[in-house]
């Protein structure tokens, strides 16, 4: 099964996200089973379900016409997404829940180390109220990983890019989620004692998570509602790892670099006074996202020449391919 018109690595490459997808599942099955937590079977989770079976089998039916194929990628792509969202969030709750020391001061340490001072950056953007709203803005723009770059490398018929980063957010979400359960924080806001909440500003993300996390670490939370989880990680920061994707993804459509850079330049600077992260969450989450793309084109890669040899030996038969092999050793003698 390919699409329509195009090389068949793209097709490769989207059947490998489903394995690893599928392998994501398994994993927060067994940490459901194993963690005391339950998953609420409500209106939002039965909404994400429906929506990824129906963009699969339309995206599917779509893939066999030449016209429907540039919309076939995109729905087929935000199919993955939307399960990567309803896999990748609850696992990071599951993995909070094994409430190991917070390492807050070790993060201010760590920025204090490399020269950068985040009182001071909070200082400097309240002391300018009119650059709130862009704050707020571009820290909203992880919207655009979901659903705007599916749509624009599927529009622009980037098969392969847009398979390679839907894996490589794949790979980022899990290691996101592993690494914050290693070293947990609560955040900027706590540790140094400024207000996350003004008459000008709210810190959102920031305070989700200072409402969630700690009800996961004491246990108070075990019940999971998809509808209503937020994010709970602040090292590394996926933030920062979503604007470094997005980048990336983009940078093959060459006309919306100069967007890409700047709205994603502006997560990346609003990240810590919203989201209330140390500077080396920011730093921590590009590092990731960047070892997440490479781990994505090489895992493609290999898989798609894997896929191939299988093409190219399977017509063959085993009685061909003894006789080319017995070719090969008459050859060498």
């Amino acid at each position: 099964m390919f699409i329509h018109g195009e090389p068949n690595e793209g097709w490769q490459l989207y059947t490998l996200n489903w394995i690893v997808l599928s392998i994501m599942a398994l994993l927060l099955g067994v940490g459901i089973a194993v963690s005391g937590f339950s998953v609420e079977i409500e209106s939002g989770l039965l909404k994400t379900i429906a929506m990824a079976a129906v963009f699969t089998l339309v995206g599917c039916y779509l893939s066999s016409h030449r016209w429907g194929s540039r919309p076939a990628l995109v729905l087929l792509s935000l199919a993955q997404l939307d399960m990567l969202f309803l896999f990748g969030t609850p696992l990071s709750y599951i993995t909070a829940s094994a409430d190991l020391p917070l390492q807050d001061g070790g993060l201010a340490h760590l920025d204090q180390l490399l020269g950068l001072d985040w009182v001071a950056y909070h200082r400097f953007i309240m002391d300018r109220p009119a650059l709130l709203p862009y704050a707020v803005f571009f820290y909203a723009m992880i919207g655009w990983l979901g659903l705007g770059v599916p749509l624009l490398l599927g529009l622009t018929k980037n098969h392969v890019r847009l398979h390679q980063f839907t894996m490589a957010c794949i790979l980022t979400v899990c290691v996101t989620a592993l690494i914050s359960a290693l070293f947990p924080a609560i955040g900027t806001y706590q540790e140094y004692a400024v207000p996350a909440e003004t008459q000008n500003f709210r810190a959102t993300g920031y305070l989700v998570q200072l409402d969630r996390l700690p009800l996961v670490r004491d246990g108070s939370l075990r019940l999971l509602n998809v509808s209503q989880l937020g994010g709970i990680i602040t090292f590394p920061s996926f933030h920062a790892a979503a604007a470094i994707l997005a980048v990336w993804a983009c940078w093959g459509v060459w006309w919306i670099r100069p967007l890409a850079l700047i709205t994603n330049a502006g997560m990346l600077l609003a990240t810590p006074l919203v989201g209330g992260h140390y500077f080396v969450d920011v730093i921590a989450g590009s590092a990731l996202a960047a070892l997440g793309i490479a781990a994505a084109k090489s895992l493609g890669t290999r898989w798609a020449a894997a896929a191939q040899r299988r093409e190219i030996v399977a017509p063959l038969g085993s009685g061909n391919v003894a006789l080319i092999a017995g070719r090969k050793r008459e050859s060498a003698l």
